[in-house]
């Protein structure tokens, strides 16, 4: 394997793993995210760390504040309204419009996203869950062939990821499959009215799960907890 390519997949290794322990709540909000650090924690230059994170910063997994440095997300419940307005708008757009176009094909690949979905839920792998939810989102946008909904709608699929990170309890997310299975249907169907209602009651679902974290669980030491993660991630790979 060439060093490029060697390259490649070690930043995507690395974006894996700190995009699931952020995903997965385990980074108090606010954290300060150090490249040197973190550079001695994946073995690799500052250079490559800050590409990284700048990527997380794009995907609203990070905030990136000039001549400061990079900072876990620390979102709040009172965007949480205006974001999901947003959504409502924009997503019982896309489904009514899907509604009676989508082919065949894309409702096989909805319905094979729907079962990684739940694989995720039953494996209680958080992370993964919170990425495929947006993911499935994203899917349906892709479906219209517009490059601008597609845009607009990874903004605000962004900006709620790490909403629900650290605001959904864990057991709604069985819900959400639940949910998207809803939608799935009545876009099989080629129902718009229940396929626009259905992404409406959804998004208006996920709104109202969303509560102050009590007790929480997140790491006092943040690049502890992404090397063990990282360990983690290793040790899988070689064992695969």
């Amino acid at each position: 394997m060439h060093y490029i390519e060697r390259m490649i997949l070690q930043e995507e290794s690395i974006h894996r793993v700190l995009s699931q322990t952020l995903l997965a709540g385990r980074l108090a909000p606010g954290t300060q995210l150090v490249e040197t650090r973190l550079a001695a924690v994946f073995g690799v230059t500052r250079e490559r760390v800050r590409k990284v994170l700048h990527r997380l910063g794009h995907e609203r997994l990070l905030d990136v504040v000039p001549n400061r440095g990079c900072f876990v997300s620390n979102p709040t419940l009172a965007q949480a309204r205006e974001i999901y307005d947003a959504r409502r708008i924009v997503e019982g757009g896309i489904v009514g419009w899907l509604a009676g176009r989508i082919g065949i094909d894309q409702i096989a690949a909805l319905r094979a996203h729907a079962e990684r979905e739940h694989a995720a839920l039953h494996a209680g792998d958080r992370a993964q869950s919170i990425r495929l939810s947006g993911e499935f989102h994203m899917l349906l946008a892709g479906f219209t062939d517009s490059a601008f909904v597609m845009r607009e709608l990874q903004e605000l699929v962004s900006r709620t990821s790490m909403l629900v990170a650290f605001f959904e309890p864990a057991a709604s997310s069985e819900c959400a499959c639940e949910e998207h299975d809803e939608i799935l249907l009545a876009l099989q169907n080629g129902d718009a009215a229940r396929a626009v209602k259905a992404m409406h009651v959804h998004l208006s679902l996920i709104e109202t799960r969303l509560r102050p974290r009590v007790g929480g669980v997140v790491a006092s030491d943040a690049e502890a907890e992404i090397a063990r993660a990282w360990t983690a991630a290793q040790g899988n790979s070689e064992t695969a």
